[in-house]
């Protein structure tokens, strides 16, 4: 499947998802405290996009579980919520989507659970960071390798490691169409800087740096589906979906 350029109509409609997303994943962030349980968070996205007459995207999709991913700590993506209990100085990364009139939103933040270390807030500020660093270079005429590079820069600045083996994506009416879009020139996809499709009006991409404070490398659990650091470090995980303009891309996930 080639890049898929989206018309003016196309992304009104994906704008309306992605707000979806954007407000469900504001009451989710507000709801995490010691002493509850992920599964509660589960119950709380079911619930919430049903209020906007949207469906839960993740659900189903490949065999996946539940309504989202929640992951806690060294846990990267893909964390199946259940009967974990979220305890005082934990940081927890929610990812989110929904479908809604045929069309696809995608979002994840990071937040903690009370009061958390220095290291932690490091780890949360320098993700949140790296996110923007690769919005602000996703540019008409720019190469997706840009954004690549400049969400590595960032986070390597910070003494953060960028994770190699997952990447965002294109988002439309799939939740994941492409291009792969990788956090790293060290991936297997081999982008770095003027490497790579150009960013065209129209595209439509969800971009999410996947940072840890040891190592880039990772292991996947006995469920086949939670991924986690490899040396037991923290992780963090931040996505919009973001559309290419003429101009500034234009986040969709954003209220």
């Amino acid at each position: 499947m080639g890049i898929i350029i989206k018309s003016d109509e196309e992304i009104a409609l994906m704008r309306e998802a992605c707000r979806i997303t954007a407000r469900v994943l504001n009451v989710l962030t507000a709801a995490v405290k010691p002493g509850m349980t992920t599964a509660e968070l589960d119950e709380i996205a079911e619930r919430e996009a049903k209020l906007y007459g949207a469906k839960p995207s993740f659900k189903g999709y490949r065999g996946y579980p539940a309504n989202l991913c929640v992951s806690v700590n060294d846990e990267i993506v893909h964390g199946i919520p259940g009967k974990r209990i979220i305890k005082e100085g934990d940081i927890v990364s929610i990812d989110f989507g929904v479908v809604y009139k045929g069309f696809q939103g995608d979002s994840a933040r990071t937040v903690p659970a009370g009061v958390v270390s220095e290291k932690a807030k490091c780890l949360l500020e320098t993700t949140a960071g790296a996110l923007q660093a690769g919005i602000k270079a996703a540019r008409p005429g720019a190469r997706l390798g840009d954004v690549t590079a400049a969400i590595e820069e960032y986070a390597e600045s910070r003494g953060c490691a960028v994770v190699r083996e997952y990447t965002g994506h294109g988002i439309g009416r799939q939740m994941h169409e492409d291009p792969q879009v990788p956090n790293s020139t060290r991936s297997v996809l081999g982008l770095s800087r003027g490497v790579g499709p150009v960013l065209k009006k129209g595209m439509t991409l969800a971009l999410e740096p996947m940072l840890n404070i040891g190592s880039w490398e990772t292991k996947l659990d006995d469920n086949m589906w939670t991924v986690r650091t490899r040396d037991g470090s923290l992780s963090a995980h931040f996505e919009d979906t973001i559309a290419i303009t003429e101009g500034e891309a234009e986040v969709l996930t954003s209220i």
